[in-house]
């Protein structure tokens, strides 16, 4: 069964499509395997940061990005957030700014 990807919003989407060549790549590449696979590519490519929220762990020749997404019924992935990485931890502002638009996607569809 397929999986399909959505963005929270067009700025979302916008700012992933924005991503450097190499790591634009890397995450068409991890995507088109949660299509098909469904969201859990485990680590490397993907790991669980609690509370239903997963990051997409993207590494190129330009640097390390993360893809923070939740999944919802009906095999929908939604993209939630993205940034590049500039120290070895998340971010606090990244991270929050995910887990709030994760409550707010949750509580839109129950």
């Amino acid at each position: 069964m397929a999986y399909t990807i959505e963005y929270y919003s067009e700025a979302v989407q916008v700012q992933v499509l924005a991503l450097p060549q190499t790591l634009l790549a890397r995450y068409f590449y991890l995507t088109d395997r949660m299509a098909a696979a469904g969201p859990h590519l485990g680590e490397p490519h993907s790991k669980a940061m609690g509370e239903g929220l997963l990051e997409l762990r993207l590494k190129g020749a330009e640097g390390i990005a993360r893809v923070m997404y939740c999944t919802l019924v009906g095999q929908r992935i939604v993209v939630l957030h993205s940034f590049i990485k500039k120290s070895d931890k998340t971010p606090v502002t990244d991270l929050a700014l995910a887990r709030k638009r994760l409550k707010e996607i949750k509580n839109a569809n129950t």
